[in-house]
C-alpha cells in the first residue's frame, strides 16, 4: 500500500506547476487536476489573437511535461473543479471524485466585468486559448467583411476595436492592432484605406500600465501613438448594446469589436466544509506561509490568494513571479514538514511591450524602453516558455514576422460542430457535477 499523503494541486498555472516541480515525489503523492491537458503561456496569448504566434507555439502538453525529471511521479487528471469539500476533503470533477490529504489550489482568476448585466456574452477575452482563437478569428472576419462593405459608415463600425483597459494586456492587444492598421492593412486590403481602421484603447484612471511608473505610461503613451492607436483615459464603460458603447459620462462610441481586458477577480470555487475569508477581488486569504486562513490543510498560491503585507497591503500583484514565487517556497516548507520560511516576494521587475522595437521596462528603481527594451522583453518571455520546441518555434516566428510581416497566420478557421453528446458512446448528454447534479458543466 502506498503510505505517502496526497496531495492534490488544482490548477497547472505558474503556480501550480512550480509547486509540482519542487515538492519532493518521493515523500507525497501528488495529484494535478487541471480543466486543460495543456500547461498555457498567458503573456502571449495577445499575439495569439493578433495572428502573430500559433496557439501550439505557447502551450505544452502536461502528460509531456509529467516525463520530466522535475515532474516524474506526479498523476494528471483533467476536469473542472466545482467543489471542495473540505471536512470530508473531497474534491468534486464532473468526472470523478479526489480525496486528499493536503489541497493547494492555484487556479487563477477570470474576467471581472465589474457587475455590467450581460456583458459577458457581447465582448472578447483573452483568457484561455480558446478565448485568443475566438478574437483573432473576429479580427480577421472584421477586416474581410469590411474589404466587401460598401457602405462607408458600416465599414468604418467593422473596422473599429475598442480595447476596455490600460494594463499591460490592453497596451499589448492595442498596440499589434496598430501595427495591423499602420504596415499590414495598406500591403493586404487595398479595398478600404488603412485611415478607416481605428483602434481605441480605453483606461479608466488618469493613465496607462497603473502599476508601473509613470516614465513607463508616458513612454507607452507615446508608443502606441506612433502605431496610430487614440488613448483615452478618465472614462469607464457603463454598457454595450448593438454595437455601442455607452461610458458613465453618457458619451458614446460605435464598434462592432469590443475587447475586454479591464480586470480580473479569483476564479469562484464552491468550498463547503468551512468557510475562507476572502479578499479584494475574491481572494482567498492566506497567511505568510500560504496557508488558507481558518482551514486546515489547505493551501492556495498565485493569483487565488490575497498573502497581505507591509508592502502590499492589498496582497502581492496579481502576476507570474508571484506564483512562481509561492509555489516553490509553499513546496519547501512542506518538504521540511515544518513551516518556517515565510514567504517574502522578490520583485524582479515589470514589462509591456507595445509592437516592434517598441516596450518598457521596470526593474527595480531603473527605467528603460524602445529597442532594448523589446529585446529585453522578448528574451524573459522567451526563456519562460516550457519546452525546447515552443522556444525555438517562436523564435523562429519572430524572426520571420520581423522582416516580413507575414501573413502565414492570418487565416480564419472555424472549427466544425460537435456531433451531439448523447450520440457519442459513453459520453452523458449533459455533464454534471457527482457532488451536485443539478450543476451543469
Amino acid at each position: 500500500m502506498d503510505t505517502r499523503e496526497t496531495i492534490v494541486v488544482v490548477g497547472a498555472g505558474f503556480g501550480g506547476l512550480n509547486f509540482v516541480k519542487s515538492v519532493d515525489k518521493k515523500k507525497y503523492r501528488v495529484i494535478l487536476i487541471d480543466r486543460n491537458n495543456y500547461h498555457c503561456f498567458p503573456p502571449l496569448l495577445y499575439q495569439v489573437a493578433s495572428s502573430g504566434l500559433e496557439p501550439g507555439s505557447i502551450t505544452f502538453a502536461l502528460r509531456r511535461e509529467m516525463r520530466s525529471r522535475r515532474i516524474r511521479g506526479c498523476e494528471y487528471r483533467m476536469g473542472d473543479v466545482c467543489r471542495i469539500d473540505t471536512a470530508r476533503k473531497l474534491v468534486y470533477t464532473q468526472y470523478d471524485t479526489v480525496a486528499y490529504d493536503r489541497l493547494v489550489l492555484a487556479a487563477g482568476t477570470t474576467n471581472n466585468f465589474f457587475g455590467i448585466p450581460d456583458l459577458e456574452k457581447k465582448v472578447f477575452t483573452m483568457k484561455t486559448i480558446g478565448e485568443a482563437i475566438r478574437l483573432r478569428n473576429r479580427i480577421i472576419d472584421r477586416m474581410e467583411r469590411a474589404s466587401a462593405c460598401s457602405d462607408g459608415s458600416r465599414r468604418r463600425s467593422m473596422l473599429t476595436f475598442a480595447v476596455i483597459g490600460g494594463g499591460p494586456t490592453g497596451v499589448e492587444i492595442a498596440g499589434a492592432l496598430g501595427e495591423m492598421k499602420r504596415y499590414i492593412a495598406p500591403r493586404e486590403y487595398p479595398e478600404f484605406a488603412s485611415s478607416e481602421i481605428r483602434v481605441v484603447l480605453i483606461e479608466g484612471s488618469d493613465r496607462l500600465l497603473r502599476t508601473m511608473s509613470g516614465r513607463s505610461s508616458a513612454d507607452a503613451l507615446r508608443q502606441l501613438g506612433n502605431l496610430m492607436v487614440d488613448v483615452v483615459t478618465g472614462k469607464s464603460m457603463k454598457d454595450y448594446t448593438d454595437g455601442v458603447i455607452t461610458f458613465a459620462d453618457g458619451t458614446t462610441l460605435n464598434a462592432d469589436t469590443v475587447i475586454w481586458t479591464a480586470g480580473v477577480t479569483a476564479l469562484p470555487m464552491e468550498i463547503t466544509g468551512a468557510e475562507p475569508s476572502y479578499g479584494p477581488g475574491g481572494r482567498l486569504m492566506v497567511d505568510e506561509y500560504n496557508r488558507v486562513k481558518g482551514i486546515d490543510s489547505f493551501y492556495a498560491v498565485g493569483d487565488i490568494c490575497c498573502c497581505v503585507s507591509d508592502r502590499y497591503p492589498q496582497g502581492c500583484p496579481q502576476l507570474a513571479q508571484p506564483a512562481i514565487q509561492q509555489g516553490r517556497n509553499l513546496a519547501l516548507n512542506i518538504n521540511r514538514g515544518r513551516f518556517d520560511r515565510p514567504f517574502d516576494y522578490k520583485d524582479k521587475g515589470s514589462m509591456a511591450t507595445v509592437g516592434r522595437n517598441r516596450a518598457v521596462v521596470d526593474m527595480s528603481k531603473v527605467h528603460f524602453s524602445g529597442y532594448f527594451a523589446w529585446l529585453t522583453w522578448m528574451g524573459v518571455h522567451l526563456m519562460s516558455l516550457l519546452g525546447m520546441r515552443n522556444k525555438l518555434v517562436v523564435l523562429i516566428n519572430w524572426i520571420w514576422n520581423y522582416w516580413t510581416y507575414s501573413a502565414a497566420l492570418r487565416v480564419l478557421l472555424r472549427p466544425a460542430a460537435m456531433p451531439l453528446r448523447s450520440e457519442l458512446p459513453g459520453d452523458d448528454k449533459v455533464a454534471h457535477c457527482p457532488a451536485n447534479p443539478n450543476k451543469t458543466l
